[in-house]
């Protein structure tokens, strides 16, 4: 509820401070006194565009804040903690200030963190509602008319697990969405690595392969040129006929023998040379086996040449070395692999889909059944105290359009509108399309009274809803009206004595006018809370009109006696 409402030059208004308390509070004061500029106030907290018109005319800025207590809501301070906006101090009070300066340029704040001026309207919606002639009226918006009738309907479980499919709706289907995406995409991928694998698969790289097949192509590749050369090394050996060095040590081992008969100092070197000529003969003999067995097979040259021919061709292709392919035959393994879990992610994920929507309709129907019993019963309960308020051929229909079930809506399957008539015979129209500001004010003050006891606005404002109607209608008015503040916290500004009649507290505003040298030199506002005695007096005035006289005769005074204690 609003605590309190602090305005510092704002209009007339220099400095001006109004607490107010839970119930009915009325709104009265002679024409001109200021009882609009309250109103005015209290809208630019609310978000309400402003202008540098407003500034006093001896001040740089205009500065109004407003205080409410949100004990009693709790969807209000949840979005305040959502959105970090709480302070520290006293989680329950929420002050919503705006600051208006005179180069045209405004700022607003909720517990003294800058806001924007959608964020201020925002949480301003969850904390009061104005009614005023066509302005600052949330009954005017068709998402007000849904919840009023979801509020109405009085199961909240429902409308939130509706809003949890939803969630879970949209969050699975934008995975979808992705994954379908992206399976467009892979299926091209999936074709080249596909390819890919099939031509590496059809290689059947083994491992060590390329090493071994390197080897043996230095072989075979250079088969002639070994055997020319173990054919000159057996030559120099022992098949030169001209020297050879298995000759060469059978001479020198023969001249050994013949100086071994004169000193024994060079059988060291005849037993070396006998080695040697033994490990000749085993070189002749190695050399010899190695000619028999070798063989050139240019065949088997030309197959090799082949496959690392192949080999380096796909390395080529991929841009790698061609050791580094069996490297890239796991990736590519591994990445087609992903692509078929993907799919199979896709069907699953598809599979939810179409579950989630299941659970979103028998959720939805079941809201738009009771939506449809709802709806009659609301419009009825409304139409009866429309008739109260003095509109008997008025009435008032709750309108369901249905809504693409294909597109998960938070709301349901169809969308809720007000739509009223006000003349036998004619069509019933939306309420934004209602001429007669007295009517729209009459006929939101009945819906308001018949869904405040569901409500989630604790605050509710009417401005002159009594324009154009007196007697037994404002008596109405003013019942229901003080019916409603039994329930939350009602501010209407009137001028119907039997209205003002009802408030649970009377303020009254006033001009102050300043005089200097016995002149008027300035005109400020004041406001104040009226005692029982001046209750009387103040309804007595109101019911003579609005001369402004106090001279109360002792029938006016009676009357407005019996209507305070009525």
């Amino acid at each position: 509820m609003l605590t309190q409402l602090s305005i510092r030059h704002y209009a007339i208004v220099d400095h001006l401070e109004i607490d107010f308390r839970p119930g009915m509070t009325v709104i009265t004061g002679e024409t001109g006194a200021g009882k609009s500029i309250i109103l005015g106030a209290l809208g630019l907290t609310l978000g309400d565009r402003a202008d540098k018109g407003i500034i006093s005319s001896n001040a740089s800025k205009a500065d109004i804040t407003a205080h409410f207590d949100t004990n009693d809501q709790p969807l209000a301070r949840a979005w305040l903690e959502e959105n970090e906006l709480l302070t520290g101090d006293d989680q329950q009070e929420c002050l919503l200030r705006r600051v208006v300066s005179d180069d045209g340029r405004s700022k607003a704040w909720v517990n003294g963190f800058p806001v924007t001026l959608q964020v201020l309207k925002t949480i301003g919606e969850m904390l009061i509602d104005i009614h005023s002639q066509h302005e600052h009226q949330s009954l005017l918006d068709r998402a007000t008319h849904l919840r009023l009738l979801d509020e109405f309907i009085g199961d909240k479980a429902l409308v939130e697990d509706l809003r949890q499919v939803v969630r879970e709706w949209k969050k699975n289907r934008e995975r979808l969405e992705e994954l379908s995406q992206q399976s467009e995409e892979f299926s091209a991928q999936v074709q080249l690595i596909s390819y890919q694998l099939n031509e590496l698969d059809e290689l059947a790289l083994e491992a060590g392969e390329l090493e071994s097949l390197d080897e043996e192509y230095r072989r075979l590749n250079s088969a002639d040129t070994t055997l020319a050369a173990a054919q000159q090394l057996l030559d120099m050996c022992c098949e030169n006929d001209e020297h050879t060095l298995q000759r060469d040590l059978n001479q020198a081992l023969h001249l050994l023998q013949e100086l071994a008969t004169r000193t024994r100092a060079l059988d060291p070197v005849a037993e070396l040379l006998n080695t040697a000529s033994i490990q000749i003969d085993e070189a002749i003999v190695e050399l010899r086996r190695s000619i028999d067995d070798f063989e050139a097979n240019p065949l088997r040259l030309e197959e090799i040449n082949q496959r690392l021919a192949a080999i380096h061709q796909i390395a080529r292709k991929h841009r790698l070395k061609p050791d580094e392919l069996a490297s890239l035959h796991h990736r590519l393994r591994q990445q087609l692999d992903g692509f078929q879990h993907s799919d199979e992610a896709l069907a699953q994920i598809a599979a939810q889909d179409r579950e989630l929507k299941q659970r979103y309709l028998q959720l939805a129907e079941k809201l738009s059944q009771h939506r449809q019993n709802a709806g009659m019963r609301l419009a009825e309960q409304i139409n009866l105290q429309i008739a109260e308020l003095g509109m008997s051929n008025a009435r008032l229909s709750v309108a369901l359009t249905p809504g693409n079930s294909d597109n998960p809506s938070p709301h349901g399957l169809e969308s809720v509108e007000f739509l009223v008539s006000t003349n036998p015979g004619q069509e019933p129209r939306p309420l934004l399309k209602i001429a007669s500001g007295g009517e729209l004010s009459r006929i939101s003050l009945a819906i308001q009274v018949i869904t405040a006891q569901t409500s989630s606005t604790p605050t509710l404002v009417f401005d002159e809803v009594d324009v154009g109607i007196g007697g037994g209608v404002a008596r109405s008015v003013g019942r229901l009206l003080r019916e409603l503040g039994g329930r939350g916290q009602v501010l209407c500004v009137t001028h119907q004595a039997q209205v003002a009649s009802q408030g649970h507290q009377h303020l009254f505003v006033s001009k102050l006018v300043q005089s200097e040298n016995g002149k008027a030199a300035a005109t400020g506002t004041r406001i104040r809370e009226l005692s029982s005695e001046e209750k009387i007096r103040e309804i007595a005035r109101m019911l003579g009109g609005e001369s402004g006289s106090e001279d109360f005769t002792p029938e006016s005074l009676a009357h407005a006696q019996e209507m305070l204690s009525a």
